[in-house]
């Protein structure tokens, strides 16, 4: 009679947690319907910019990139954002506006080579960051929500191909802006109390 006890508590055990590995399967499996959805709609609302090589779309680990060639944003040394570059981030602010629960981190990257002398930009590093940054406040005053929006600046540390021809260095010249879910972002800080 214990035995029998002991099994129906064994299979009653076993009836429980496969139960809770479905339930958990099915929020997952809901989860990546959404993103796919997310991922589909903004490569819809970019479609254009992504057939005329403006701008590439892809996804890792949860989080979304949208790469901006800096051609298209910047001229040489500059962290002023050009017309052309103005066109295409304004559809991506768009896009960005109709994604709820997106944290959105502009990230800089430049060549390897030097700055030059004279430049505003003593560094990679100033350039890099001047131009995340520039992007942050352009999708800023396009109505992305500030809260959301974070830039760095990553120099020429961070290459996607090796830095010695002018076809690579122009590969390394890009901002990236990754999406990724706010859960677990520190929560904006409180307004200032204001002065008597």
């Amino acid at each position: 009679m214990a035995e029998l006890t002991a099994l129906n508590d064994a299979l009653s055990k076993s009836k429980k947690q496969l139960a809770d590995a479905k339930a958990e399967l099915e929020k997952r499996s809901a989860e990546l319907e959404k993103k796919s959805a997310e991922y589909e709609g903004l490569a819809q609302s970019l479609k254009s910019e992504i057939e005329a090589g403006k701008i590439e779309l892809s996804e890792l680990k949860g989080k979304m990139t949208v790469k901006l060639k800096d051609k298209i944003l910047f001229a040489s040394g500059s962290a002023t954002i050009g017309v052309e570059g103005k066109e295409a981030l304004q559809k991506v602010a768009d896009a960005f506006k109709a994604l709820k629960g997106k944290i959105v981190r502009v990230e800089g990257h430049t060549d390897s080579d030097p700055t030059g002398k004279g430049s505003a930009f003593p560094t990679n590093w100033e350039l890099s960051s001047a131009r995340a940054l520039a992007v942050v406040k352009f999708l800023q005053d396009q109505g992305v929500d500030p809260t959301l929006l974070s830039a760095a600046g990553y120099g020429p540390y961070q290459p996607v191909a090796p830095n010695d021809s002018p076809e690579n260095k122009s590969l390394n010249r890009r901002i990236e802006i990754v999406l990724a879910a706010a859960e677990g972002a520190p929560a904006p800080a409180p307004a200032p109390a204001a002065s008597k």
